[in-house]
């Protein structure tokens, strides 16, 4: 049984995950989507070294694509589903706070408009 994934949605509509894979090369486009039908059939058996957990819910799918890399922090929903929070190219060994604030306040928007509901 395979996971349903979708992406985070703000306030306006965006979706700022999918607008990054859009804007990327075709090459690491195809090599992103071929790392998310990964996570979409192993779910959370997916490991090393396409994902990894990183702080509470928040986890992280690693994208290698040649020289540039990628990452997708994302989060495990019910019913079998993951939520795409934020994407960004990994330019340091170490991932910039910044990117990390940013996954975890959509995380928390998310998880709120859940209770809401």
């Amino acid at each position: 049984m395979t996971w349903e994934i979708v992406s985070y949605q703000d306030e306006r509509g965006r979706q700022p995950v999918n607008d990054f894979i859009a804007n990327l090369p075709p090459k690491d486009q195809a090599r992103v989507y071929w790392t998310l039908d990964l996570l979409r059939e192993f779910g959370l058996k997916l490991g090393m070294p396409y994902a990894r957990p990183v702080r509470g819910q928040l986890w992280e799918l690693r994208v290698p694509s040649g020289r540039r890399a990628y990452r997708i922090f994302y989060f495990a929903h019910t019913r079998r589903r993951f939520v795409l929070l934020h994407a960004f190219q990994k330019k340091t060994r170490k991932t910039p706070r910044r990117e990390l604030a940013v996954a975890e306040q959509r995380l928390a928007e998310v998880l709120a408009r859940i209770e809401e509901e």
